[in-house]
C-alpha cells in the first residue's frame, strides 16, 4: 500500500533574471532554501523559468526574432551542465525535492532546444527528466518535440510525483499516462503571460481559467492533489522580451497574466494563490484522495481495459545510431598472395 505523507508544498511564483542563467541559478537556490526554511518538502518552478520563457516568439514576426533567438539557445542549459548541477546541490544541501522548468540545449545542435523539465529529489538525485512532447503555438518557432521518456510518475517521500509542461496539461493521452502510474501529487508548469491580440481583449483566452480548468479537471480524474507554478515578468525581462518596441511593450503590459496556485482532488483551490512574486504554499495530506478514488478511479475498477489500450513509447530519442567496429589487427588481414615462409 502506497504511503500516505502530510506535507507543506510550495509553488515559486518568481520572475528569473531573463536570459541571465547563473544568475537565475543563484536566485533558484535562495528560492529552494527559502521554501525549506519555511517547511516545505517540495518546490515547483514555472515553465522555461531558466533563463526564462520566450514570450517574444509571440510578438513579433519570425523574421524580426532571429537575434532573439540566439541569445536565447546561448542561454539555454545542458541537463548535465554546471546550472542543474547547482540547482541539485541545492536541493540536497536543504532537503527538499525540487521540479524545475528549463530551456535544454540540445548536446547535438548549437540550434537545438527543448522545452525541458526536471524532478529532483532531496539527496540531489533526479527522478524524472521529461522533455515537452509538443511545442504549444509560437513556441514551435523556438523548442523541437520532445519524447515520452519523461512520462514517468516518481516515487518520492511525499508520495508519487509527476509533471506535465503548460500545454501538456490538455492533452489526455499525456495526463493518463500519468494516472496509470498512480500518480498521487501533479506538478503544472506555466509561462508567466500568454499574449493575445488585441491586448486588451483577452476573451479568447483567460489564463486563469484556462490553467485552473486543466489542473482542477486532472485533479478531479486522477484524484490527486495539484501545484500549478507559473512565472512572472519583471521590467528588466519586459525590455528584452520587447526588444525596442513601444507595440511589444504595451502588449506584455496589457496581456493577461497566469497566477499560482494548489487544488485537492475535489479541483477545489486550496492554499495560496499568488499573482504577484513570491512563495506560495500548501498543506497536503494524501489521505484525502482515498475517498474520491471509490467514486472514479479511472486508473483502475472505473475503467474498462478490455476495451480501451493506451501504449507509451518511453524510449529516448536519438538523430543516429552509430555501429563501432575495431580496424582489424596484423592477424585478420589477408595474406597478400607473396612468397611462404619457410
Amino acid at each position: 500500500m502506497f504511503a500516505m505523507p502530510s506535507f507543506k508544498a510550495a509553488v515559486a511564483h518568481a520572475a528569473p533574471v531573463y536570459l541571465d542563467p547563473a544568475a537565475t541559478v543563484d536566485k533558484a537556490c535562495a528560492i529552494i532554501a527559502e521554501a525549506a526554511r519555511n517547511g516545505a518538502r517540495i518546490v515547483a518552478f514555472p515553465e522555461s523559468y531558466l533563463p526564462g520563457f520566450p514570450v517574444w516568439a509571440a510578438l513579433f514576426r519570425p523574421i524580426e526574432t532571429h537575434d532573439l533567438f540566439a541569445r536565447f539557445a546561448a542561454a539555454s542549459v545542458r541537463a548535465d551542465g554546471p546550472e542543474i548541477a547547482a540547482i541539485r546541490q541545492a536541493a540536497r544541501a536543504h532537503g527538499i525535492l525540487v521540479s524545475l522548468g528549463f530551456s535544454e540545449a540540445n548536446p547535438v545542435s548549437i540550434g537545438g532546444l527543448w522545452n525541458s523539465n526536471i524532478l529532483i529529489d532531496e539527496t540531489g538525485a533526479v527522478l524524472v527528466h521529461h522533455r515537452k512532447l509538443v511545442a504549444t503555438f509560437f513556441e514551435k518557432l523556438v523548442w523541437a518535440p520532445g519524447d515520452g521518456a519523461g512520462l514517468r510518475v516518481a516515487d518520492t517521500s511525499v508520495g508519487r510525483v509527476g509533471a506535465l509542461i503548460c500545454g501538456e496539461n490538455t492533452n489526455p493521452l499525456a495526463r493518463f499516462a500519468l494516472m496509470a502510474e498512480a500518480e498521487q501529487v501533479h506538478i503544472s508548469s506555466y509561462p508567466p503571460v500568454w499574449p493575445t491580440r488585441p491586448p486588451e481583449d483577452a476573451g479568447n483566452y483567460d489564463n486563469r481559467g484556462a490553467n485552473l480548468i486543466r489542473a482542477a479537471g486532472h485533479a478531479f480524474e486522477a484524484k490527486v492533489f495539484g501545484l500549478v507554478s507559473a512565472g512572472c515578468l519583471d521590467d528588466n525581462a519586459k525590455r528584452i522580451i520587447a526588444n525596442g518596441s513601444s507595440e511589444a511593450a504595451e502588449m506584455l503590459e496589457k496581456c493577461p497574466a497566469a497566477p499560482s496556485f494548489f487544488v485537492d482532488p475535489t479541483g477545489k483551490c486550496i492554499g495560496d494563490e499568488l499573482t504577484e512574486e513570491g512563495i506560495g504554499y500548501a498543506e497536503i495530506d494524501l489521505s484525502g484522495a482515498v475517498e474520491p478514488k471509490r467514486f472514479h478511479d479511472v486508473s483502475a475498477g472505473y475503467n474498462r481495459f478490455d476495451v480501451f489500450d493506451l501504449r507509451v513509447d518511453r524510449t529516448r530519442h536519438s538523430p543516429a545510431t552509430f555501429t563501432e567496429m575495431d580496424a582489424p589487427g596484423p592477424a585478420d588481414l589477408p595474406d597478400p598472395g607473396g612468397v611462404a615462409e619457410e
